[in-house]
């Protein structure tokens, strides 16, 4: 009796295993899907194209960076299937047959190297918008101007040197656009942490993914986050302090205490509605399946209407 209870278990365990590589070979979906763009985009779009595949492994998917502005050149020129875009996307765009689906949302913070001299005030000062405008219109030369102190310590201002849209956000919030700021140009996302990294005077901006350790949840090494002085008295109030982790800085995104911009939502865009029947499906599986990967990653899933309202523009 035992003997043939076992059999019967190895035997069911033996079925569904059949079932389940059946089920696995089953799948038809083939092609490729080439996106290219935002490196706010990237290690969300790399996580969401790792966990499709296991799903569809005969569809094969490139991703590369560049800024969110060669996204959107690759995209309407029709380079790659789908451009990574971490702004919004202008008139322009559109009637050059731009389609645009927001797929996550995120935000942009201001960063300075956590062996800043002055940090524990920097960060119980926090930075007002006036000021931030000051830093990246090169009016402010010292942490003294910074901070409204005496403090001859220079400040060292970086920003992007491609179009992107962390740049054309983190100015939005202070009424500018990306080609107004100043301050020493550096190449991408990764580029200004590695900048800021290295100099204990620097001060630059980042989004969540690059400022924030996926691990850990905390800063990278090197690096500490400015809080925003929202309400403009000149210090950094309990409920503004929401910056040690990634956690708490989202849940501050989602309930509005962080302000948009810099908060904004990420796109991936195309030339006209996808046709592709991957592109189509990877669009799907992000706006649906794909949302539970978002925190986890450092960024803030849509509402359930917004993925409505996006997945209808596949039907259109």
């Amino acid at each position: 009796m035992k003997r043939t209870f076992v059999g019967l278990l190895l035997a069911v365990y033996i079925g569904g295993l059949a079932q389940l590589v059946k089920a696995q070979t089953k799948d038809n979906l083939k092609g490729e899907i080439s996106l290219s763009g935002a490196f706010a985009l990237y290690p969300m779009v790399v996580k969401w194209a790792e966990e499709f595949k296991k799903i569809h492994p005969n569809v094969r998917i490139d991703i590369s960076g560049g800024g969110a502005g060669k996204g959107m050149t690759d995209a309407l020129a029709k380079v790659v299937d789908l451009g990574m875009v971490s702004r919004d996307v202008h008139d322009v765009e559109f009637k050059k047959g731009a389609v645009a689906f927001a797929v996550v949302k995120d935000a942009v913070v201001p960063t300075v190297n956590a062996a800043n001299p002055l940090i524990r005030d920097i960060k119980a000062k926090g930075l007002k918008r006036n000021v931030a405008l000051s830093l990246w219109s090169g009016k402010c030369k010292t942490w003294g101007n910074v901070l409204g102190t005496t403090s001859k310590v220079p400040v060292h201002v970086y920003t992007r040197s491609d179009a992107c849209g962390a740049a054309e956000t983190w100015a939005a919030w202070f009424g500018k656009r990306q080609e107004d700021l100043e301050g020493t140009a550096v190449f991408g996302d990764p580029g200004v942490a590695s900048a800021v990294q290295k100099d204990k005077v620097g001060i630059g901006f980042n989004n969540i993914a690059y400022a924030y350790d996926q691990k850990t949840r905390r800063p990278y090494a090197g690096l500490a986050i400015i809080p925003l002085d929202v309400n403009g008295n000149g210090k950094i109030d309990p409920e503004e302090n929401f910056y040690d982790n990634s956690l708490s800085l989202i849940k501050a995104i989602v309930s509005g205490k962080y302000p948009s911009p810099p908060a904004r939502n990420l796109f991936l865009v195309s030339n006209g509605v996808p046709k592709k029947p991957e592109v189509i499906e990877f669009i799907k599986y992000i706006l649906t399946e794909g949302q539970k990967y978002a925190n986890a990653t450092g960024y803030i899933g849509l509402s359930k209407t917004t993925i409505n309202q996006e997945l209808a523009k596949l039907k259109k």
